[in-house]
């Protein structure tokens, strides 16, 4: 509860009049005793502790009659968001969550969690009287004073984006404002909790709640939770886009509400170039994923396109756009002595047919020397690299190319990158080393995009090498040990695979597993030609370069173009072409546990509202005055019925008979 004008608490003193008067009266009165009086005491004895308990209902009456009296004009204020306080607010720091998964809407259908928080925000703050509101919105994470609480829904940096958001580092923000504003303030965190802008484990969270445990005025915190139940909703993906000659390879995945899992029909729009088609998607299930092949423009450099399905629970994820330039050959280079391995390691990197690929072999020698300036994946089937070969592999998976390495056979040496490779292991006679368990979900040996899984199971070695050092296992051999490891390293990655297509080592050449494998992590290198045309909002090729101007090419516009920077879409920057989506991460529905918000927020008292997650929700804040003044009346009535006289009963006695009537009866 919260006091507008927590002055008039000092009148409470008055709810002590009635009580000061009682003992009063009480020093006033003189016991004398009378022995007259005693047999009327002794009559009136029984009745004496009821009366005793009426007068103390009607003291009662006087002093909380009064005491109400002073709480109403105090003009108190009850929220769950405002907590408790017996002192009027200064400053308000609003933490305001814009991330695309704030424009669900509740299960009422009606608006989005936003617009929800933004109203019931305002009508708490016009209840809190003359005090300052701060804005921190998730996108551009700087404070903006907002000059009146109704004008909050209306500001461009309240209004919906495709972006995600760190509370860690919005905290801290907050935090560093109230470190140079004086007066009893309060900071509001509203979000949705989705975990992947919650951060709870980032170590910045330390951070943030230091600077606010020193901070002089101790602002309380406040979290306006908005989870619950959400209208159905589907969303759109783009997992992957590759030009191949003429024609544009895109992988898609479309998703529903975890309750939706009845067969369904949705329409998917593909706008390629400003040509749009419309087909009908069948969902199985809760998720799909499938491959589209565009057919590209005849002498066609660049473009983008959009895949738009209808607009339902969040009309932020009913969109996924691309972009692409012109066709480049996917170059390889193998680095192994001629032979077995080499010659099915070509075949594996550029198959017959494949005229967009290219693949060279180079002794290891060759590798520091070499440009790899348009090499998307170098297959390493050699000693490990050292010295200035070293570096040069470094350099190349640090900008985003692909390495696989392959075991040599030789004795370990110098380490690469952290990693080694065992000693070789030949099986035991008349046995194979077999494949048992590999990732269906990620890495080169996934599923297929339709969820067939590859025939890995097929692998059987008679010699192996074991990857060794600090990496991600994807894949394991019967008895547990690793067959295919991976680390990234920057924004490429390292590969180790504990075999070789060689039949003195295993059927790894058979292709079942070698083909797929190598054209995945092809595919993976050649990524980092493409970069230049997609990336997601808040990346840093979305921001403008000095004398850039942005302009849209889509038709999923914002009115006010100053949220462009943080909207997804095609957008013209000169001569730079980019196809902006939201970020992965807001695809990712894990809501934060009551346990790991304690952890973020632990030591600064704070208190969670959990009732806002629709339009029909109650208010954040209300005023209760009027609730005190109907309390006045009720203590002062019960105090006027307690006071009411005792109704007495009178008994007529019998008349006495006269001496002449009991004369004439003797």
């Amino acid at each position: 509860m919260l006091f507008l004008n927590p002055l008039l608490l000092w009148g409470l003193l008055a709810a002590s009049i009635p009580i000061i008067i009682h003992l009063l009266n009480r020093r006033r009165h003189k016991t004398i005793h009378w022995a007259a009086m005693q047999f009327l005491l002794k009559a009136t004895r029984e009745s004496r502790g009821k009366k005793k308990l009426r007068h103390f209902l009607i003291l009662a009456c006087r002093t909380l009659g009064l005491a109400a009296l002073i709480f109403a004009a105090a003009r108190p204020i009850v929220s769950g968001l405002l907590g408790w306080g017996g002192g009027a607010i200064d400053v308000v720091v609003l933490v305001l969550d814009r991330s695309a998964s704030m424009e669900t809407k509740p299960g009422d259908g009606l608006n989005s969690r936003r617009q929800i928080v933004l109203e019931k925000v305002r009508d708490a703050m016009k209840n809190l009287g003359g005090a300052r509101l701060v804005l921190i919105d998730s996108a551009s994470g700087q404070p903006q004073d907002v000059p009146s609480p109704d004008v909050l829904t209306e500001l461009a940096s309240t209004a919906a984006t495709d972006s995600s958001a760190d509370f860690p580092s919005l905290l801290m923000r907050a935090a560093e404002f109230l470190a140079e504003t004086p007066g009893r303030a309060e900071v509001w965190l509203a979000s949705d909790l989705q975990t992947s802008n919650w951060q709870p484990e980032n170590e910045r969270w330390a951070a943030a709640r230091a600077t606010l445990a020193n901070l002089p005025q101790k602002p309380a915190v406040r979290v306006l939770s908005l989870t619950g139940s959400t209208a159905p909703n589907a969303s759109i993906r783009l997992l992957a886009s590759r030009r191949v000659a003429d024609e544009l390879l895109v992988d898609l995945e479309v998703s529903r509400s975890a309750d939706s899992q009845v067969a369904a029909n949705l329409p998917l729009t593909t706008t390629v170039n400003g040509t749009r088609t419309t087909e009908t998607l069948i969902l199985p299930g809760q998720s799909l994923r499938f491959q589209k092949r565009l057919a590209l423009p005849a002498g066609s450099e660049s473009g983008s396109g959009w895949f738009s399905i209808p607009a339902d629970g969040n009309p932020r994820d009913n969109a996924a756009f691309f972009a692409y330039g012109p066709a480049r050959q996917t170059k390889s280079v193998i680095v192994a002595p001629i032979g077995e391995s080499a010659d099915y390691l070509a075949l594996a990197a550029a198959p017959p047919g494949f005229g967009n690929q290219h693949t060279e072999r180079i002794d290891p020698s060759q590798i520091a020397s070499l440009s790899t300036a348009e090499v998307a994946a170098i297959l390493w089937a050699a000693p490990l690299p050292t010295g200035a070969a070293a570096d040069q592999l470094s350099r190349f998976i640090s900008a985003g190319g692909q390495v696989i390495c392959f075991p040599p056979g030789t004795p370990p040496a110098k380490p690469f990158l952290e990693l080694n490779w065992g000693p070789p292991t030949p099986a035991e006679k008349d046995k194979y080393f077999i494949l048992k368990d590999w990732n269906h979900n990620d890495g080169p040996l996934r599923d297929g995009i339709d969820g067939t899984p590859l025939p890995a199971d097929r692998l059987k070695a008679i010699r192996r090498q074991i990857p060794v050092g600090d990496a991600s296992q994807l894949a394991r051999w019967e008895d547990g040990e690793a067959l295919l490891t991976r680390r990234i390293v920057d924004r490429g990655t390292l590969w180790f695979l504990a075999s070789t297509p060689d039949y003195t080592w295993s059927n790894l050449g058979d292709a079942d597993i070698l083909l797929p494998l190598v054209q995945r992590i092809l595919a993976l290198g050649a990524e980092r030609f493409d970069a230049s045309y997609l990336t997601s909002v808040g990346a840093e090729p979305t921001k403008t370069l000095p004398g850039e101007t942005r302009s849209r090419l889509d038709d999923f516009g914002s009115p006010d173009p100053a949220n462009d920077p943080y909207l997804a879409g095609i957008f013209k920057l000169n001569d730079r072409l980019l196809a902006v989506n939201r970020p992965p991460a807001e695809d990712t529905p894990e809501v934060l546990t009551r346990e790991a918000l304690d952890t973020a927020l632990t030591g600064t008292g704070y208190t969670l509202l959990e009732q806002a997650g629709q339009a029909s929700d109650p208010s954040l804040s209300r005023d209760v005055w009027r609730a005190f003044l109907i309390a006045v009346l009720c203590f002062f009535l019960a105090e006027a019925i307690l006071c009411l006289p005792k109704k007495v009963s009178v008994q007529v006695l019998p008349t006495p008979l006269k001496a002449e009537s009991l004369k004439a009866d003797i």
